[in-house]
């Protein structure tokens, strides 16, 4: 009986053992700290996926400023500021008789516009009078012609100036709008240059008509010794020649 009764107490423990063994493995414990730590951990890792899209959001913008920027300009005006200067040089190199020409200049002026000297033929007197009377009107076609070649160049101007104009409100980037604003400075160097031309046209058509004027009273006075003056020869035609 002892011994029936110790292997029941024994197997009653080995029944217990068994189990509460099981239940307490199948516990769970919350540790709010760890949990608290665990979502810190999270967030900070999500914050720096965000800064580092955000980074590379901002390196892709940059690129394609930069792109935008070293874009060239899709519209030049080049062609026809150069068309517009040539023909005003065209203009200017096509001018008759005394040219723009230093060398040329001092050669008329040493002939045809010099003081009129006591020894001096009076044919030379009237061949220089007749040189000087066609330089004259040579001088003032010119400037027309210079003149109606920068009226011509207006119409052009005003055209590349719009598109210029344009371009430049439409830019896209730095390089475009630096190269538009380039361009506008070239017409207008182009329309100053014009502007030079045509005052020089005229500049030197004046010069030369002033230039007649003095050398016809220098003769006038050279005329009128000689006419007073016995065994000249002067004939009336030749008189009027002088003025």
């Amino acid at each position: 009986m002892r011994r029936f009764s110790s292997l029941v107490a024994a197997g009653t423990v080995v029944i217990t053992l068994g189990v509460t063994v099981p239940v307490r493995a199948q516990s769970i414990v919350f540790d709010p700290n760890n949990y608290a730590q665990n979502v810190l951990t999270a967030a900070r890792a999500l914050q720096q996926i965000n800064n580092q899209i955000t980074s590379l959001q901002n390196q892709a913008q940059m690129l394609i400023n930069q792109a935008k920027n070293l874009a060239s300009l899709p519209y030049s005006s080049l062609q026809q500021l150069q068309s517009s200067i040539q023909r005003t040089q065209q203009l200017l190199a096509q001018a008759q008789r005394i040219a723009y020409d230093v060398q040329q200049i001092d050669r008329a002026f040493s002939t045809s516009y010099a003081p009129a000297a006591g020894n001096q033929p009076n044919q030379v007197l009237i061949t220089n009078a007749q040189s000087r009377w066609q330089n004259s009107v040579a001088a003032l076609q010119d400037a027309l012609r210079v003149q109606a070649g920068v009226v011509v160049n207006l119409d052009t101007n005003r055209v590349q100036t719009s598109a210029l104009v344009t371009s430049s409100q439409g830019a896209s980037g730095a390089l475009q709008a630096t190269q538009a604003g380039n361009q506008i400075l070239a017409l207008q160097a182009q329309q100053l240059a014009d502007l030079t031309a045509a005052f020089a046209a005229q500049g030197r058509a004046q010069s030369l008509e002033a230039a007649q004027r003095a050398a016809a009273q220098d003769q006038g006075r050279e005329q009128l010794r000689r006419f007073l003056t016995p065994g000249q020869g002067y004939q009336s035609q030749d008189v009027r020649m002088f003025h």
